[in-house]
C-alpha cells in the first residue's frame, strides 16, 4: 500500500497508477533534489588548468581603475569571463597561507589545517611555519631547523591532487610563487613547486620535490635574474596626473626600507639588499612571469594526453599593500603593472596552448584594508595595538594576577591567537576553562579588540550561532588553533609590528587577517576554454573554486572541500 493525500492504493491492484506516481517522483527528485547537469561538453576537456592568485587583491581594486585598463589583462577577464563580483571568505583569519589552502581545497581552515601563517605545536611548544617540515632542505642548502619545507601540513587534498588521482598520475601539477607558501600550497601534495628566494635572487625548491634542480631551473637561475634590476628604478608606468593617488605617494606611515624608500622614484638599489628588495616590489611578479613561462614551455605543459594543472601566485600585490598601503600611488602603480603582467601570460597562453584550450581561474588569498591613520582622516575611528602589548605587564595580566594569583598565565601572541601558559595553569591546579573565559572577557575590554573567543568555548560548542562566531568556528583546529581567538576592531591592526619585523621593517602601512569584510572581500574569475561572459552578483566563496574546477573536469572534490560548484560555470548561464 501507498498512500497520496491520506487516501490508500494497492500497488498490486493498481499498477498503472503505480507507475505514474514512481516516474513523478523520480522527475521531482531530480528536478529539485539533484546538482545541475552541466551543459559543458565532458568529451573536451582543457588541455590546461590555470589557477591564478593574486596576494591582497581585493575584490574591487580590479574594477577601480577599469577606464585605465588596455585590453589583454584584466580586461580580458571582466569582458569575457565569468566575474563574481560578491565573494567573500568564510574564515576568520585571512593570512597568506590560509587564503591559499582554501583556494585550492574547498575546505575551511578546521578542515584543511592550515590556520595561520604560523602557530605554536602543543606538544613542543615551538612556533610552527606553515609550510615547514625538517626532513626536506632547500637544494642547495644545508639544513637548518625550521628552515626545510613541504606540503605536509596541508591536512586536505587539493584540486591537483585529485586530477593526478583520477587518471593514474597522466595529468601533472606545477606551482610557481614569488611567496614559498604561495608556491607549495597550492601545488598540493602530487605536484612541483618553485618559488622565489630574496636572499639568492633565484627560484628554489626542496627535497620533497627533486633531488637535483632540472637542467633549465638551473640554466635560468645561472642567469641571475633579480641582477636585471641593479641600479634600476620602480617608475611610474603612466603620467601621474592620470592617477587617483597623485598626490598619496609620501605619508609617515609608509615603511621606509633601504633604497626602495616612500616616494617615486623606488630604488632597486646595488647593494646586498638587492634580492631582498626586488621580492618586495613588483619586479617580483615581473620574474615570477618569466619563470612561468619557462616551466610551462620546458615541461610541454597542456600538451599531454591529460589536462595538466598549474597554479601561479602573484606576491607584489601584498608586498606593495603592506608597505604603502591599497590607497597609495604605489599601489595604484603596482595594479597597472599587475594587469601589463597578466596580459603578457594571457598572450603566451593563447600562442603555447590557446585560451580555448585553457580554463583561467583568477582569485586571492584575502583582501587589504586601508591604513588606519588614512581611515581616521575620512572619519572613521582606527588604530594600531602594539604587538608587544601582550608580551609585557599590562591591564589583563593585571586582572589575572588579582583572580588566580599568577602573573605567568599569558604564554604569547602570534596573530590571531593569544597562547595561554598551560603548565602554569597546572602548577596552580586552574582549571584550563575557567582561565580562558576569564581571558576572553578582559581582553575585549581592551582599546582594538572588537570580540574574543575561548578554545573551550569552541571545544564545547558554547557560542552564539552568528556570522562572526561562525568565522572563528571554521578556523578553529583542534591541535593547532591557539588559547584564544583575538578579532580587533574594524580598521584596528594587532600585529603590524611583528610581521614587519620578519620583513627587516620598522612598521607597515597596513595589515590583513581580520574577518572584516575588506579582508575577506575578493574577486573570483573564469575564463578561457567553454566559460561565457558574465557578471555574477550572488554572494559565493573561494571555497566554491575547487568544487567548481572538479565538477568542470568530472572528477571528485579534495577530500576537505565544503564549497558548492559555482551553477554559472558549469551550466554556461546566470
Amino acid at each position: 500500500m501507498i498512500k497520496v493525500d491520506n487516501k490508500s492504493f494497492s500497488v498490486v491492484k493498481t499498477p498503472f497508477l503505480f507507475v505514474i506516481l514512481w516516474s513523478l517522483s523520480a522527475v521531482i527528485y531530480a528536478a529539485i533534489d539533484q546538482p545541475s547537469v552541466a551543459k559543458i561538453d565532458s568529451s573536451s576537456s582543457p588541455k590546461l588548468v590555470v589557477q591564478i592568485t593574486v596576494d591582497q587583491l581585493r575584490g574591487d581594486l580590479p574594477m577601480r581603475y577599469r577606464d585605465r585598463l588596455p585590453e589583454g589583462g584584466f580586461r580580458y577577464l571582466l569582458e569575457q569571463g565569468a566575474h563574481y563580483v560578491n565573494a567573500h571568505y568564510r574564515h576568520a583569519n585571512t593570512e597568506t597561507a590560509v587564503g591559499h589552502a582554501t583556494l585550492v581545497t574547498g575546505a575551511d581552515p578546521s578542515r584543511h589545517g592550515i590556520v595561520a601563517n604560523d602557530w605554536i605545536n602543543p606538544q613542543t611548544g615551538a612556533f610552527v611555519y606553515n609550510t615547514e617540515d625538517d626532513r626536506h632542505h632547500i637544494l642547495g642548502k644545508k639544513l637548518k631547523p625550521h628552515k626545510g619545507v613541504s606540503p605536509r601540513n596541508l591536512l586536505s587534498s587539493t584540486i591537483g591532487d585529485e586530477l593526478v588521482l583520477s587518471n593514474a598520475g597522466k595529468s601533472r601539477v606545477y606551482s610557481v610563487s614569488g611567496k614559498d607558501r604561495g608556491a607549495i600550497l597550492p601545488g598540493g601534495h602530487a605536484g612541483k613547486s618553485f618559488w622565489y628566494s630574496k636572499s639568492s635572487g633565484e627560484f628554489v625548491t626542496s627535497t620533497y620535490y627533486y633531488d637535483a634542480y632540472p637542467h633549465w631551473v638551473a640554466a635560468w637561475n645561472a642567469e641571475k635574474p633579480a641582477e636585471r634590476y641593479r641600479d634600476k628604478q620602480w617608475k611610474l608606468l603612466q603620467a601621474r596626473e592620470n592617477y587617483f593617488a597623485k598626490d598619496m605617494d609620501d605619508r609617515p606611515y609608509e615603511a621606509d626600507f633601504g633604497s626602495l624608500g616612500r616616494t617615486f622614484p623606488h630604488g632597486y638599489g646595488d647593494n646586498k639588499y638587492l634580492n631582498l628588495i626586488v621580492g618586495l616590489s613588483p619586479a617580483v611578479d615581473e620574474l615570477t612571469l618569466d619563470f612561468a613561462k619557462q616551466l610551462i614551455t620546458q615541461e610541454k605543459l597542456g600538451t599531454g594526453e591529460a589536462t595538466d594543472f598549474f597554479a601561479v601566485s602573484f606576491s607584489a600585490t601584498d608586498y606593495v599593500g603592506h608597505l604603502f598601503g591599497p590607497s597609495s600611488l604605489e599601489s595604484e602603480d603596482n595594479i597597472l603593472r599587475l594587469d601589463r603582467v597578466l596580459a603578457s601570460f594571457f598572450e603566451f597562453l593563447d600562442k603555447t596552448v590557446g585560451l580555448e584550450n585553457t580554463l583561467i581561474v583568477l582569485s586571492a588569498d584575502h583582501g587589504g584594508p586601508e591604513a588606519p591613520e588614512y581611515a581616521q582622516s575620512i572619519g572613521i575611528e582606527a588604530g594600531r595595538l602594539s604587538f608587544d602589548y601582550f608580551k609585557k605587564p599590562n591591564e589583563l595580566t593585571s586582572a589575572l594576577k588579582k583572580r588566580f594569583s599568577r602573573d605567568d598565565l599569558i604564554l604569547t601572541h602570534s596573530h590571531p591567537y593569544l597562547y595561554l601558559n598551560y603548565a602554569a595553569m597546572r602548577e596552580a591546579k586552574l582549571d584550563p576553562a575557567v582561565v580562558e573565559r576569564f581571558v576572553t572577557a578582559e581582553v575585549i575590554k581592551l582599546p582594538g579588540i572588537a570580540y574574543a573567543m575561548s578554545r573551550s568555548q569552541l571545544i564545547d560548542g558554547d557560542y552564539a550561532d552568528a556570522p562572526m562566531q561562525r568565522q572563528i568556528r571554521r578556523n578553529f583546529h583542534f591541535d593547532r588553533s591557539g588559547s584564544v581567538h583575538l578579532i580587533p576592531e574594524q580598521y584596528w591592526f594587532l600585529h603590524s609590528t611583528d610581521e614587519a619585523a620578519k620583513m627587516g621593517l620598522s612598521g607597515l602601512a597596513a595589515i590583513h587577517g581580520s574577518p572584516w569584510t575588506y579582508d575577506t572581500y575578493v574577486p573570483i574569475f573564469f575564463a578561457g576554454h567553454k566559460i561565457p561572459a558574465q557578471r555574477i552578483p550572488r554572494r559565493v566563496s573561494p571555497t566554491d573554486i575547487a568544487p567548481t574546477i572538479a565538477s568542470y573536469l568530472g572528477i571528485k572534490p579534495p577530500s576537505g572541500s565544503l564549497g558548492t560548484p559555482l551553477r554559472e560555470v558549469l551550466t554556461g548561464s546566470p
